[in-house]
């Protein structure tokens, strides 16, 4: 009986341990995701949160696709800093992560496709693509969301 009870003890505190280690490591993003969540219904009108993207580039934004009140899939572009204004912009108004995924394999040829995110770049909204080369090398591939067209790449990393 004691054997269980040494044995069991550890087990509930490393357990323990890495419940509260992952809460407070993923509460910062819950809490982005909250506040961009509030700025997107207020000022762009939203009315779901489908999808949720956090895009370091240049600078940080936050970008919510979701519904706005007439039904319409809509995305919203929230910059970090509160004292910005969001942009927002139906979701048919540019090409869609499978078109910015297409061209990325017409064009580079991956050997996988890690991700896609959308963010801002120059006022300018783009698909940030990651992905592995033939060589296993880390790249990222710039499109602008708006007119489909490349932007610009980031290679061999």
């Amino acid at each position: 009986m004691k054997k269980w009870i040494l044995l069991l003890f550890p087990l509930i505190l490393i357990i323990s341990l890495s419940s509260y280690i992952y809460k407070e490591a993923r509460e910062p993003l819950l809490k982005a995701e909250q506040y961009a969540e509030k700025r997107a219904q207020t000022e762009g009108h939203l009315i779901s949160n489908d999808e949720f993207f956090v895009y370091h580039g240049t600078k940080t934004y936050y970008v919510i696709i979701g519904k706005n009140e007439s039904g319409t899939e809509t995305i919203v572009w929230i910059p970090e800093k509160n004292n910005q204004e969001i942009i927002t912009k139906k979701a048919s108004d540019g090409i869609s992560e499978k078109e910015a995924i297409s061209k990325l394999i017409q064009e580079e040829k991956p050997k996988k496709v890690l991700g896609a995110r959308l963010g801002m770049e120059k006022e300018l909204p783009v698909w940030e693509l990651s992905y592995l080369d033939q060589n296993s090398k880390l790249n990222y591939y710039y499109i602008h969301f708006d007119t489909g067209k490349w932007w610009r790449k980031i290679e061999n990393l």
